[in-house]
């Protein structure tokens, strides 16, 4: 008889999962803001900024797999470099949606600066959300992963038969994910 942390941890809905990234994220935001200003007295600030970013993301991606998508376990090298992609990709996001406004406009407003700043930073959000519910701590790829190794058809139609009961449970994951 296995014990409850031997026991996998149901993975929380979207909502909850969603609270807990906004959560997490938030916080693990602040204080890197708080961190970068520190930092940056005494190193120049584009490396203070570097140096924070990676440790924020290497931090926040623990908390995700831990706590945000109940795992409970810790990232593995996989997780933490899809995370990281995802967090570079919205980074990237951010950095064209301001390049894009100091293109259309010569000299914005501090309002509008922020307005279209905070919006690409909340659509990056909620799409890297997705990217990490879905794709980086998914269950249903590991599950099917290892349901197609430990499969041995003896023949076609076993093979053609487990494919599509992987490819069902895969696709009732993500529904359920959704």
């Amino acid at each position: 008889m296995g014990t409850a942390r031997e026991r996998p941890q149901a993975a929380p809905g979207a909502f909850t999962a969603f609270a807990r990234f906004v959560l997490c994220g938030g916080a693990v935001g602040l204080a890197s803001s708080f961190a970068v200003a520190a930092l940056a007295d005494r190193i120049p600030w584009i490396l203070a900024n570097a140096l924070i970013t990676v440790l924020s993301t290497l931090l926040a991606t623990e908390l995700h797999a831990r706590f945000t998508f109940g795992a409970g376990n810790r990232a593995t090298r996989r997780q933490h470099a899809q995370s990281a992609g995802s967090a570079a990709a919205a980074y990237a996001a951010t950095c064209a949606a301001m390049l894009a406004l100091h293109q259309l406009a010569a000299t914005p407003g501090a309002v509008v600066e922020q307005t279209v700043y905070l919006t690409a930073s909340a659509l990056a959000g909620v799409a890297r959300f997705a990217v990490l519910r879905l794709v980086v701590f998914a269950r249903h790829r590991s599950q099917a992963a290892a349901t197609v190794h430990s499969v041995r058809p003896l023949h076609a139609t076993a093979t053609a038969t487990a494919v599509r009961t992987c490819a069902a449970t895969g696709l009732a994951e993500l529904s359920r994910a959704a």
